[in-house]
């Protein structure tokens, strides 16, 4: 009996200690999860997920097919509600204001038709209000600066996929929003467009310094563009590792990548992603 009290004492004390840690990190974090757990129904998919990203950090979450990695931006986003834990972005938790800190850029691009790349790329500026001509005067600042100079006015069909997710990519960066949300962004592409925009986007995140949550299936795009890689389980979804980044985002993506501390990382966490220790 008295065993059992002073084990309940001490698993409270633990308790205390941790939400003092949590309110103390509050307000230095972009995006700050504790213990989130989420279900559909019966299915579990999340389960104790612990995640902070300073504000500029750059975090990738790497896992299995179908263990829960979009449903975790959807959470931080505010367009789910978690069944437990706590999701801070910026300090709030509500989901309506995580929804006002946060920029999504979901896996395809979702790029209008019928708009021309400068519109599709001025379509959040077009939504809070701002006039075509204003919206696309700024938007146009920035394509030189994307690679997208001289192809305004093409169609979405006009464009390679390359240039159609740094178009979907500008109109992420157009909502204003300190922390972005990517997922699978150049899943679609083939290998070479996929290197190619990994430098791009490298140099990018360097210049604007947004904090970013990065969900990849590709454990080499992670780990060359985060700072911390999360390795997540199967469903229901644990992190089985944090791994943290030498080099993160470094100019020379070849000679990154090919170096034996990159080489060492990436085995490692395929390694965890097989299931072994």
């Amino acid at each position: 009996m008295l065993t059992r009290l002073r084990e309940d004492v001490a698993a409270t004390a633990e308790r205390r200690e941790s939400e003092d840690e949590w309110r103390a990190r509050e307000t230095d974090a972009g995006v700050l999860i504790g213990g989130v757990v989420h279900s559909f129904g019966e299915l579990r998919v999340l389960e104790r997920i612990d995640l902070e990203a300073r504000p500029g950090q750059v975090i990738g979450v790497v896992g299995p097919s179908g263990c829960g990695k979009t449903t975790l931006l959807e959470l931080v986003a505010g367009l789910r509600e978690p069944k437990a834990g706590t999701i801070k972005v910026e300090g709030e938790t509500q989901h309506q204001r995580r929804l006002t800190r946060c920029a999504y850029m979901p896996q395809r691009d979702l790029l209008l038709p019928w708009r021309s790349a400068i519109d599709n790329a001025a379509l959040a500026l077009r939504v809070a209000g701002v006039s075509r001509q204003a919206a696309r005067r700024q938007v146009a600042a920035d394509f030189e600066r994307l690679g997208l100079g001289g192809f305004e006015d093409a169609r979405p069909d006009e464009l390679s996929g390359g240039m159609r997710q740094r178009v979907a990519f500008l109109r992420t960066l157009m909502a204003g929003r300190p922390v972005l949300l990517l997922d699978e962004p150049f899943a679609s592409l083939d290998a070479i467009t996929r290197a190619e925009l990994q430098s791009w986007l490298a140099e990018v995140l360097a210049a604007d310094r947004h904090t970013v949550l990065l969900v990849t299936h590709d454990v080499e795009e992670a780990l060359y563009l985060s700072d911390r890689v999360l390795v997540l389980t199967p469903r229901p979804a644990r992190i089985a590792a944090g791994l943290e980044v030498p080099d993160p985002r470094a100019p020379d993506r070849a000679a990154a990548v090919s170096s034996d501390p990159f080489t060492e990382l990436r085995q490692r966490a395929l390694r965890i992603l097989g299931g072994e220790s």
